[in-house]
């Protein structure tokens, strides 16, 4: 029997009732990352907006029952670059995690009901990527080290687990910065990446190996890859026969790599991503199922795919399934796990594994998320390219969606271009209800993979050096003028918004086009100077790629700061910062706020005393995003939610 289509209720775009409101954004679906196999469990941090932005690390039994393993106030969070990452390892029964609150480290026996107790005192220093080693009964860490008016130290640390007294040893120093370090499954051997000023870790690293002594100390210390400071080093991964393993962009593209010997050889070569950005610490897009087999993840075309690669003949089988995003791979008895969402379906835990029949299934195993929601209401993403430049430029196109709602037949609907951070960064079509937030209610989204975006290989990444604040903003131009031609949208209503580097292009297009007619910076950069002067050690040097060295090139800082240009800016504009923000200080976007008033163009500013860089509290996330709505509504004089 035909199925009827259901007859639509036209209305203004951007005027449509919803049922995705802020306040369900906020508990519908908590944040999954960082999966660790310890023994018989399995092991991730869940982050929860209504427990105040609290991250709990949570397990799963061999029996398959789920539990947090600790209460509040403790939460999982590490401040090293700010942004921290992976902070907990497990050694049998004790778990060791970093706490948000005070930055030290506690342990956890798993089989108790007694609290956390600190093994680390409170002082200077903080630590992330912890890893146990065993034999000399102590944890190595990446630790930074502040003291007053001096940039904090980087280096590898080791933690005895027994001197409570004296019990932190610098390990490995020199680099200005460390990650991944990672003990070979014999003992015998540390493999660790590091990098100086003023390289990003996506710009340049490089790989070492040591020996580890019977008494802990390390000898043998070798540079096994990234000599020649041209290429980004990514996840090393001792294999379970004590090979080390690593992804590499030196043809290009994040490849996966074995060291032999002193050469190191490609698993397979092939035009995709087997890596992201180093932001935050432990991030995995592969593991070793046995010692020929790895389980991987991998994106092309902004599309993520899992599959398994055959480590002798480099064959890779691709893994069907209903996922688009994907994250945070870890293989455990024989199996793979991950983080993995679609366009319509939410961000859940799930196994991939060989079934009787010999045949791979791949079954959720935690689908914390509480939506309701018809998929009827969501916005399924249509995977675009356009030309900016003489480059072609990938973006994704969400067009408006409703169950019961259209748009009238006389107009075009608004458009918002989302600008993803980072720069150095990338957006996906994993389901967002922030984005469909907007689709929801009338509006077409724009989600773009500006130069500079990871996933498309090395020379697409560096697309944006010396051209941050020019090359993304001709690409979010094009964006728009592609979508207009097409007839998808309204090109006298389109919006632009982004957080923190994405703000910073936001504010850039309002300054220096005339393409958008209203902007929302979430924390974003007003004044590139500032910023140089004024931010923390592990961006300090980074817009010398982007931009040029400061303070040599201060004409380029000036000429491209919004802040300096204001009389350019012309349209109305939402600002939304937090006042603890160290990564973006609040005073950049106070100034430009000032401007705006001055000139007498409508300007909404709205501020968060108990937030930093990004909105992790529910009362906060539902305040912008209400308030953003509203604000966009009263400049193109759209009606209420009615």
């Amino acid at each position: 029997m035909r199925r009827e289509t259901p007859i639509k209720t036209a209305k203004p775009f951007g005027s449509w009732p919803s049922d995705i409101s802020a306040e369900l954004i906020t508990r519908a679906a908590p944040g999954l990352n960082f999966l660790q196999s310890a023994g018989e469990r399995i092991l991730w941090v869940e982050s929860r907006p209504w427990e105040a932005g609290r991250n709990v690390i949570m397990c799963r039994e061999a029996d398959g029952s789920i539990r947090d393993l600790f209460a509040a106030p403790f939460s999982h969070h590490s401040k090293v670059h700010e942004y921290g990452g992976i902070a907990y390892a497990v050694e049998g029964d004790q778990l060791y995690f970093v706490n948000a609150a005070d930055q030290q480290i506690y342990r956890l026996a798993l089989n108790s009901t007694e609290s956390p107790q600190p093994i680390t005192a409170c002082g200077p220093w903080r630590f992330a990527d912890l890893v146990v080693d065993t034999q000399h009964q102590r944890l190595i860490a990446v630790c930074e080290h502040h003291s007053d008016n001096q940039e904090p130290a980087n280096y590898l640390a080791a933690i005895s687990l027994s001197d409570a007294e004296s019990n932190i040893e610098k390990l490995v120093s020199g680099a200005d910065f460390y990650a991944y370090p990672r003990i070979s499954p014999n003992g015998q051997k540390l493999s660790w990446i590091e990098w100086y000023h003023p390289n990003m870790p996506w710009d340049a690293t490089h790989l070492f190996t040591a020996d580890l002594s019977d008494t802990g100390s390390l000898g043998n210390r070798t540079r096994v890859a990234g000599a020649d400071n041209n290429q980004a080093i990514f996840q090393p991964q001792w294999s379970p026969d004590n090979q080390l393993y690593f992804v590499s962009d030196k043809n290009d593209w994040w490849n996966i790599y074995r060291l032999d010997g002193d050469h190191a050889t490609p698993i397979l070569e092939m035009e995709a991503e087997f890596a992201t950005p180093l932001w935050q610490f432990g991030m995995s897009c592969y593991d070793f199922i046995d010692h020929q087999t790895i389980g991987c993840l991998y994106t092309q075309n902004g599309t993520w795919h899992c599959g398994l690669i055959n480590t002798a003949s480099g064959q890779l089988t691709t893994v069907e399934c209903p996922y688009s995003s994907m994250q945070a791979m870890v293989c455990h008895q024989r199996a793979m796990y991950m983080v993995a969402g679609a366009a319509a379906l939410p961000s859940e835990l799930v196994e991939v594994s060989e079934a009787i029949d010999g045949r791979v299934q791949v079954k959720p195993i935690y689908s914390p998320a509480t939506l309701t929601l018809d998929t009827a209401n969501f916005s399924q993403p249509q995977s675009i390219l356009f030309a900016s430049g003489d480059t072609q430029v990938h973006a994704f196109y969400y067009p408006p969606t409703h169950p019961k709602y259209c748009g009238l037949d006389s107009e075009k609907p608004p458009l918002i271009a989302l600008c993803h951070g980072g720069p150095t960064g990338a957006t996906d079509s994993s389901l967002n209800l922030k984005l469909q937030y907007w689709t929801s209610r009338g509006f077409a989204v724009v989600d773009i993979n500006y130069r500079g975006s990871t996933g498309f290989g090395r020379s697409y990444r560096q697309a944006l050096t010396g051209a941050w604040g020019i090359a993304d903003v001709q690409d979010t131009q094009q964006a728009i003028r592609a979508l207009s031609e097409q007839g998808k949208i309204d090109p006298q209503r389109c919006l632009i918004r982004g957080g923190s580097a994405g703000g910073y292009t936001v504010l850039s297009a309002l300054t220096f086009t005339d393409s958008f007619q209203a902007g929302a910076s979430l924390y974003g950069i007003g004044d590139l100077e500032t910023l140089a002067k004024d931010t923390h050690k592990f961006e300090s040097c980074y817009m010398d790629s982007l931009i040029g060295p400061y303070p040599e090139r201060r004409d380029i800082y000036l000429q491209r700061s919004p802040l300096h240009h204001a009389e350019g800016l012309n349209c109305p504009v939402i600002f939304l910062q937090g006042l603890e923000d160290k990564v973006v200080p609040p005073n950049q976007a106070e100034m430009m706020v000032e401007l705006l008033k001055e000139k007498g163009i409508k300007v909404a500013h709205i501020t968060f005393p108990d937030e930093g860089h990004g909105f992790r509290k529910a009362a906060n996330i539902i305040r912008a995003m209400e308030s953003e709505l509203a604000f966009y509504r009263d400049v193109f004089d759209l009606a209420d939610e009615a």
